[in-house]
């Protein structure tokens, strides 16, 4: 039968294997990469995931980020070539590269960040420093934010940090600039819009002086057009007179009475202050037209009756 010191030793024994075992093996995530240290020593970098060995008790791990990082940089004013002042709201991606390096030169992300911000703040006033106003909001935004981002690499493979890309979110004058520029602007605008407006009150102006001219012609034209035709008309007319006057005399002077007596006696009035025996009346006292016999009575009384139908309404 074992004794109880037996059993006590071998339970410190498997307790000390256990000790030793887990302070020997170490998992890396698939989203970092570990170095490795023994007595403030690096020895070696496991980029690959998985669980891996190490010596115990003496060995350290230090893991670090093998992901794509944020660094975000806070707004900076920098002044063009052609002297005009930006505000410049930029940010930066990066990744740790070399591990050992980066353990080195800076230790941490936090650092890492501080560092890097001071480097892209400098690229930025380089390169942003060389290029006009228009260039940067504009004309060349793409190739200098790929300018920075080269010279950032370059600066930053130091400290083993690769920087994957950098990027100009906002590019803009400082706000009294700004404020200055729209008024400049709005007063381009103001007066390009009065020219425009002048221009075409001219041209309307001249369109209606033009229509104006057109119109008295056409107008003049017509009228001449008119009085030709009417003349024509009337001339017309008076030869069919005189064609029917020859041909029948008689009758000529009949319709010339009838119109007459048409055109005099309206319908709101047929008075006429006329001796009964007119010419004009001639037809009321006989149908020939002829004058009574001095002597008859018949013409007599049709000559008291024409008073009394001149007197009386046209129906």
């Amino acid at each position: 039968m074992r004794s109880p010191v037996t059993g006590i030793a071998a339970l410190v024994v498997l307790l000390a294997v256990l000790i030793v075992g887990y302070s020997s093996v170490f998992t890396v995530d698939m989203t970092e990469q570990a170095l490795v240290v023994r007595l403030g020593e690096p020895i070696r970098v496991v980029t690959e995931p998985g669980l891996n060995f190490k010596a115990p008790f003496i060995d350290t791990v230090i893991p670090i980020d093998k992901r794509i990082l944020d660094l975000e940089n806070p707004s900076q004013e920098v002044i063009a070539s052609d002297q005009k002042r930006l505000v410049v709201d930029a940010f930066a991606r990066y990744r740790i590269k070399n591990a050992l390096r980066f353990y080195q030169s800076v230790g941490t992300i936090q650092a890492a960040n501080l560092q890097l911000t001071t480097l892209l703040n400098a690229s930025l006033r380089r390169v942003l420093g060389e290029v006009t106003f228009i260039q940067v909001v504009r004309d060349e935004r793409e190739a200098l934010m790929g300018r920075i981002r080269d010279q950032l690499d370059r600066e930053a493979d130091g400290y083993g940090i690769q920087v994957v890309d950098v990027r100009i979110r906002r590019a803009d004058l400082p706000e009294q600039n700004s404020q200055a520029v729209y008024q400049r602007m709005q007063t381009e605008r103001q007066r390009e819009a009065a020219e425009f407006r002048a221009q075409g009150g001219q041209k309307a102006q001249e369109i209606r002086s033009n229509a104006d001219r057109e119109a008295t012609v056409i107008v003049a034209e017509a009228n001449s057009t008119a009085e030709r035709v009417r003349g024509e008309g009337d001339g017309e007319r008076n030869r069919l007179f005189a064609e029917a006057y020859g041909k029948d005399q008689d009758f000529f002077a009949f319709y010339r009475s009838m119109s007459a007596y048409e055109n005099g006696l309206k319908s709101n009035d047929t008075r006429f202050l006329l001796r009964p025996d007119s010419e004009f009346f001639k037809f009321f006292s006989s149908a020939s037209g002829k004058p009574p016999a001095p002597n008859g009575s018949a013409p007599a009384s049709a000559a008291s009756a024409a008073p009394a139908q001149a007197a009386a309404p046209k129906p």
